[in-house]
């Protein structure tokens, strides 16, 4: 399964490996479609791809850090 997904976040979470650990600790394959950090936010439109499971718990792993997440399920079409 496939799901597109727009992380936003605070600068403070800039440097911490969030898409390194998706792809490890829940055994997703990250595709960054887009991405934009500033000094104050930062975005990142990611392919999430796995098992529906998997990527439900890295969610909500990810919401757990601070990090909102939206669907960008428009992204599929680029």
């Amino acid at each position: 399964m496939k799901r597109c997904v727009m992380f936003t976040f605070s600068s403070e979470l800039a440097t911490d490996p969030i898409i390194y650990n998706l792809g490890m600790q829940f055994r997703l394959v990250t595709t960054i479609r887009r991405a934009n950090i500033t000094e104050e936010k930062g975005w990142i439109a990611l392919e999430l791809e796995g098992e529906e499971e998997d990527i439900e718990q890295a969610i909500a792993w990810v919401n757990g850090k601070g990090v909102r997440v939206d669907p960008a399920d428009d992204l599929m079409q680029d």
